[in-house]
């Protein structure tokens, strides 16, 4: 039977339609809580959490400020990684981020890729910072170091981060009822699933020089993870080269799998998606679109910041900016330097 509910105003069915469709990243609504969670039952005032992520938070009280750090984490890296594209993740603000983040675009492979790699991040960081009383440093490896080198320091833990960050990031899509389309859980699923290699991709060895006169004749090493944003810049990377797929039998079952080569299955390491992108032009609510209009954009650049594709061929209007600048700078013997400051006027452009 088709379900009708005659007696609510449009915008809220609307919203209620995308509360059971659209669970996957609300989560990350957690990066505008601003009180701190010491209580069980703040975890019902929490937003955009289902059922099962609202228990992790009630039998981890601890565990939900770091996650919620993670959402601001996600929110700022985001921004920061797309700050030259027409596309500069302004949708992951707050509820807005559901039209076009939900549609199983390009767009929301990012963001689900980069989401579930930045809970884990956070995690295993606040394990080695000891922000979490129920983890600690990561493991010493098990290979025999070179000579001149020694384990010791403190790792980040990274497996208690992707076990705790997959827990919780990947709950609304396990979700048996309002979890939305079977294509759209195998490729949120996935893309997540692909966030996380890159995280493991990022765990490198770090090194502390020890030996008299800075000679350093010994180093004391650790794993530790590279900072989120070079992650997020691995996966812009593979945002750009995104494939697209569909939701078809293969076997016994329905799978995803590449849209034009469908001869071979989709790969572990490279972000999929079902739909095409808007071209993020034009302000379009439906589409998540807020448009390029004021949007900065650089005139001598040749890339996804010019003027041109900026604007998507409107126009630009220049205008002037006072900034002021270190100039003049001198090095003292020994050993500091002193500047003075200029004022600069510059010439910037923003699309019409």
């Amino acid at each position: 039977m088709k379900r009708t509910f005659p007696s609510l105003p449009l915008c809220l069915l609307t919203f209620l339609l995308l509360s059971q469709q659209c669970t996957g990243i609300r989560w990350l609504a957690l990066s505008q809580t601003a009180q701190h969670i010491n209580k069980t039952q703040h975890c019902k005032t929490l937003p955009g959490l289902v059922s099962s992520q609202a228990q992790l938070c009630r039998s981890n009280l601890e565990l939900m400020q770091t996650i919620i750090q993670a959402a601001r984490e996600v929110k700022k890296v985001c921004q920061k990684t797309f700050t030259d594209m027409r596309w500069n993740c302004s949708s992951i603000d707050g509820p807005k981020f559901l039209p076009d983040l939900e549609r199983g675009t390009r767009e929301s492979a990012f963001v689900y890729a980069l989401s579930a790699a930045a809970i884990s991040h956070t995690i295993a960081r606040a394990c080695t910072s000891g922000d979490l009383r129920l983890c600690s440093c990561g493991p010493i490896p098990g290979e025999i170091p070179e000579p001149g080198y020694r384990w010791g320091g403190c790792a980040d833990n990274i497996h208690y981060g992707l076990l705790m960050g997959s827990k919780f990031s990947d709950a609304p899509m396990k979700m048996k009822k309002k979890s939305g389309s079977h294509a759209n859980k195998l490729m949120h699923l996935h893309n997540s699933e692909v966030g996380r290699q890159a995280l493991r991709d990022a765990l490198v060895m770090k090194c502390k020089c020890h030996g008299v006169s800075g000679s350093c004749s010994i180093r004391t090493c650790w794993r530790g993870l590279l900072d989120l944003k070079d992650i997020a810049i691995d996966l812009k990377t593979k945002y750009l080269s995104a494939t697209k797929v569909v939701h078809r039998p293969m076997g016994t079952r329905k799978q995803l799998v590449p849209k034009d080569i469908d001869i071979r299955p989709v790969r572990e390491n490279e972000l999929v998606y079902l739909q095409s992108s808007p071209d993020y032009c034009m302000k379009n609510d439906k589409l998540g679109s807020f448009g390029t209009q004021d949007r900065q954009c650089n005139k001598t650049s040749s890339g996804s910041d010019s003027c041109d594709l900026m604007c998507c061929g409107r126009g630009y209007n220049p205008y002037t900016e006072r900034v002021v600048e270190r100039c003049h700078c001198k090095y003292h013997w020994c050993c500091y330097v002193t500047c003075k400051k200029c004022d600069k006027t510059v010439e910037k452009y923003v699309c019409k």
